[in-house]
């Protein structure tokens, strides 16, 4: 029998899950293939998410004469073969892993996208804007394939119920387990519901504790019958931040109780620079080495060194002052509070007049009194160092010394 994701495969841009922003009635796409107006585009985000349904869904829906390019396999004479097509029609190309297409293949479709004899659509799970070549990109339109909300997983389970062979009941508790075991995957979240219906019998309810059974996870009931993972996760991080390192390693043990090591690695990590940061430089790398040990390691040996890193952590200064600042700037740009790069550091500029530029490291301690940031905020302060730890102690200092040479 075909398999309950492949059943539940979208046949319509309709039925695809979590992305509005572009298959709503006001999104680009669903525009497009309204008003049959064909632009070339390329969908990036997460594996699992859909991109290649959707763009094998929107290569239906327009109609148009479609051919595939994988960029990692498929030779330029492929991609010749399928451009003389545009001799006579118009075609439309989809793309796979977009960001791994060569030179030589890229300028050789490039005069067919300018023209528009050709219509692309790339596919790729890495940012467009690192990634992708800029002659490519600036001939596409870049759309992000956002990872699916609970909210779309859980319409999912339960739009499959009924395509079921049995008449299974889903518990809030399995819902909230089939989201965290399929990393927000529909294809995954899917499979486990399909596994849960062949060991359960007509209207009996799903629990979490099957969900875990049926994922490879240990059946553990640490909190009133759940787990609570991701509370787990935030009480660990909480308890860092906040310096107490028997709760942090308590909530480490729960944690490795669970044996998710990635998701333990990728927390601390976070931790180290956002709650740690710059009051004690040396922790990240700390951090790094021991998870990247415990990974070699596995369980139950990479308890050692995860413990050693938590109780540095959590008895380590804390200091957020770096990201903190970067937030800041990030919401000034984003609202457009910002203005033009000065002259003197903008390369369009000095390409013509490159006396402009001045170097610092001509200069005493590497300081001068230029200005780098744009006249609409030169005022601006981002970074506010702390001074009750050593190493920002110092750094202020220093940055006192800048702002006085600056003019501040």
């Amino acid at each position: 029998m075909e398999p309950l994701a492949s059943r539940m495969r979208p046949k319509s841009l309709k039925d695809v899950y979590g992305q509005d922003h572009l298959l709503g009635d006001s999104g680009v796409l669903t525009q497009m293939l309204n008003k049959k107006k064909w632009l070339s585009f390329i969908l990036f985000g997460p594996p699992g998410t859909g991109k290649t349904t959707i763009a094998g869904l929107f290569s239906k829906e327009s109609g148009l004469d479609t051919y595939f390019f994988n960029a990692s396999t498929d030779n330029k004479q492929k991609l010749k073969d399928i451009l003389d097509m545009t001799a006579y029609h118009d075609v439309l190309i989809i793309v796979d892993e977009i960001h791994r297409m060569k030179t030589d293949i890229q300028d050789y479709l490039l005069p067919f996208l300018e023209t528009g004899k050709a219509i692309m659509i790339g596919l790729t799970t890495l940012n467009p804007y690192q990634s992708i070549n800029i002659a490519i990109r600036s001939r596409c339109h870049l759309y992000e394939i956002k990872q699916l909300e609970d909210e779309d997983i859980k319409k999912a389970l339960f739009n499959a119920l009924p395509m079921l062979d049995a008449d299974i009941k889903l518990s809030e508790d399995a819902i909230k387990a089939i989201i965290r075991f399929s990393n927000h995957e529909i294809r995954s979240a899917l499979n486990l519901l399909e596994s849960a219906s062949l060991v359960l019998k007509d209207g009996e309810v799903l629990s979490s504790n099957t969900v875990r059974r049926l994922a490879g996870k240990p059946q553990l009931s640490l909190d009133d019958g759940e787990d609570h993972y991701f509370e787990m996760l935030s009480a660990l991080q909480k308890s860092i931040r906040g310096s107490d390192v028997d709760a942090s390693l308590h909530y480490l043990a729960r944690l490795i109780t669970l044996g998710d090591l990635e998701v333990i690695i990728r927390r601390l990590l976070v931790i180290a620079y956002e709650d740690i940061g710059l009051a004690n430089p040396t922790i990240p790398q700390k951090v790094l080495t021991a998870c990247q040990t415990a990974k070699m390691l596995g369980f139950p040996e990479a308890r050692i060194p995860l413990a050693n890193v938590v109780v540095d952590m959590a008895i380590s200064p804390k200091s957020n002052t770096a990201y903190s600042a970067l937030d800041k700037a990030l919401a000034d740009f984003q609202s457009g509070n910002t203005g033009e790069i000065p002259k003197h550091i903008d390369n369009k500029y000095l390409k013509v007049h490159p006396e402009a530029y001045h170097y610092p490291h001509n200069d005493p301690n590497a300081l001068n009194s230029e200005k780098y940031l744009p006249e609409k905020i030169i005022k601006v302060k981002y970074y506010e160092p702390k001074d009750d730890n050593p190493y920002e102690k110092a750094l202020k200092e220093r940055k006192k010394l800048i702002d006085k040479i600056k003019g501040y």
